[in-house]
């Protein structure tokens, strides 16, 4: 039993432990890629050529297979020539951590090799526009149709058999017909990210508005109150904060379109800047600007879930506040809030 709670089976760890696991939950992979990196007997499957002897398709910078080089030092040994040296390494696709870090300086400061070509911060920049703006698009139509199917039976019946057809569907599939459509540039990118967040996002927020407690419904209901005052005073204020967190949670399965959207037409944005890296063995350049993609989105997730405990207060831990709060006017002045009000409190919906 001891083990169970320290391991957190029915009760919160402590803050202190939280931290050390979020720490460890990096530094465990950090560690192990250094191991693998500056260990030799670990995985270092090349030998880097410092001197190529008298082999001849040796040469100097060379990476060669361990069992190429220790044939061609063999048979050198065998013949009294002039040995080959080297050290071993991994291949050029698995730079050291060192290298990795040093990328984040450097790939900003070193200026593309072509005129033409974007500098990485442009890249960035462009790849969050897309995002953003793919985002908002499938938010501003995915946001008010998941509240209404979760709502009213009819339009769930009416929409949802489509809507759950539709999201097996692969948006990559769609990039032609995008391209045939809406051009080259932006628009196709955009549009992927819409279709691959939209069907999705419909259904979430639909299954969350339809946890509301019955119980503030029929208060409502007894009251007098029908339709859509129900849904914009009652089960909009009831369900917001968990539509606020389905809605950090696809801001995060948006970017995870982002690479397979930006191919889609010309390529752009972080996608060019990686493959560009890659065509010219940068890789410790690939390595950075994933990185830096992870790094965006776990710092704007975070933005997110504090801008969350602003908004809704009564969400944060040790902070007594009804749902009546003023960012919900509407709610505030409704009579139904005499009778509404203690029923939120028998079923738990003041945040304790």
């Amino acid at each position: 039993m001891a083990q169970h709670d320290w391991l957190g089976l029915k009760k919160e760890l402590p803050r202190k432990r939280q931290l050390q696991l979020t720490v460890l939950s990096f530094v465990i992979p950090l560690v192990i890629w250094c191991v693998v990196s500056y260990v030799p007997w670990v995985w270092h499957p090349l030998i880097h050529i410092t001197d190529p002897g008298q082999v001849d398709y040796f040469s100097e910078g060379l990476d060669i297979p361990r069992a190429d080089f220790y044939k061609e030092l063999a048979q050198a040994q065998a013949a009294g020539q002039p040995l080959p040296k080297g050290y071993l390494v991994n291949p050029v696709y698995l730079p050291a951590p060192h290298k990795v870090a040093c990328a984040f300086y450097t790939a900003f400061k070193t200026p593309p090799r072509l005129q033409d070509e974007p500098w990485l911060h442009q890249s960035l920049g462009h790849s969050i526009r897309t995002i953003f703006l793919g985002f908002l698009f499938s938010s501003l139509l995915g946001l008010p149709l998941g509240i209404v199917c979760g709502s009213f039976r009819f339009f769930a019946k009416l929409q949802e058999p489509f809507i759950e057809f539709f999201r097996y569907l692969p948006a990559p599939a769609f990039g032609a017909l995008c391209v045939a459509i809406l051009g080259i540039d932006d628009a196709p990118k955009i549009a992927i990210i819409v279709i691959g967040t939209f069907f999705q996002q419909v259904l979430v927020i639909s299954n969350s508005v339809r946890k509301v407690d019955p119980a503030l419904i029929e208060a409502a209901q007894t009251l007098g109150a029908s339709g859509w005052k129900i849904v914009r005073s009652v089960v909009i204020p009831a369900s917001i904060t968990d539509i606020y967190t389905d809605m950090r949670i696809l801001l995060g399965w948006a970017w995870t379109y982002l690479i397979v959207a930006e191919v889609v037409g010309t390529m752009s944005g972080i996608t060019l800047f990686i493959n560009q890296q890659a065509r010219y063995r940068n890789f410790e350049n690939v390595y950075a600007a994933i990185a830096m993609i992870g790094i965006i989105g776990l710092s704007t997730d975070m933005f997110l879930a504090w801008l969350g405990t602003v908004l809704f207060p009564w969400k944060r831990k040790g902070v007594r506040k009804e749902r009546t709060h003023t960012i919900f006017p509407l709610f505030d002045r409704m009579p139904l809030k005499s009778v509404i009000k203690p029923k939120l409190e028998a079923t738990n919906y003041v945040a304790q």
